[in-house]
């Protein structure tokens, strides 16, 4: 009975099919496959293009199927050396630095409370801008109501009025009139004798020097400052005073040297 050789083989088919190509690895495998062959025996090889799959052979592994003298068993599947393309060396390829850029994520801005806690330096400094501020409203609330006051009792020019008993023609039932004025800031007393203006004298005090001086008010009191036992005159603007000594039936500025005691 003759022997058959059964060869399983897989094959691509190309779209299309040109004159055959010799095969160049055929001389390759010469050392390895002995030159004299049966000639009962039928080898066919191929090279496996696909890839491994479970249950079939490596793509470098070729079977070859043959029938050996005296046996009817099938042989084959003989390990390929590898080609010279796979033998050559790593092909060295240049590292490349890349930079993965991240692009920023819009944001809200994030809400902050209406409050604001400042240092406490801060508060110390507007509380005394405040302190400030209050002093001056009150300082010119007081002095605009002092000058309201001062035109009820003064008038304009300020003007101050009284009758005292001073010893010059005078008594208790005709005392003398004094009239003190600040006309211009020019302070002037204007003294009536026994009330007579016949008998009328001009004292002319100091003159007086700055802001709303005009406005200030003038008073005159009467008492003894040298202790000679007669009443003197004192004029009084703000807290100025100023003594007039009473001598000779009239009134007088002090001495230099001479004490007075208000």
């Amino acid at each position: 009975m003759e022997q058959n050789s059964y060869v399983r083989t897989t094959r691509r088919v190309p779209p299309q099919q040109g004159p055959a190509i010799p095969d160049i690895f055929d001389e390759e495998y010469d050392d390895i496959w002995p030159t004299s062959r049966l000639a009962s025996s039928s080898i066919r090889r191929y090279t496996s293009d696909v890839q491994m799959e479970t249950g079939r052979p490596h793509a470098d592994e070729q079977w070859s199927a043959y029938t050996e003298p005296g046996s009817s068993r099938l042989t084959g599947k003989h390990a390929v050396p590898q080609r010279r393309t796979a033998t050559q060396p790593p092909v060295n390829r240049q590292r490349i630095d890349t930079e993965d850029v991240v692009p920023q994520r819009h944001q809200r801005p994030q809400r902050t409370s209406g409050y604001t806690r400042l240092h406490w330096t801060v508060y110390v400094g507007l509380a005394a801008i405040s302190m400030l501020l209050g002093w001056m409203l009150v300082s010119g609330v007081a002095h605009w109501w002092q000058g309201v006051e001062d035109d009820w009792h003064y008038g304009r020019p300020r003007t101050f009025q009284m009758d005292q008993v001073v010893g010059h023609s005078d008594s208790a039932t005709n005392p003398s009139h004094f009239i003190a004025l600040n006309l211009n800031r020019h302070i002037q007393v204007i003294e009536l004798q026994g009330g007579d203006a016949a008998k009328s004298r001009v004292y002319l005090g100091p003159d007086l020097v700055g802001t709303d001086q005009d406005l200030a008010p003038v008073t005159l009191t009467f008492k003894d400052v040298n202790h000679d036992g007669k009443v003197d005159m004192i004029v009084n603007v703000q807290d100025s005073h100023f003594a007039y000594i009473n001598d000779a039936g009239q009134f007088r500025t002090p001495h230099p040297g001479e004490h007075v005691q208000f």
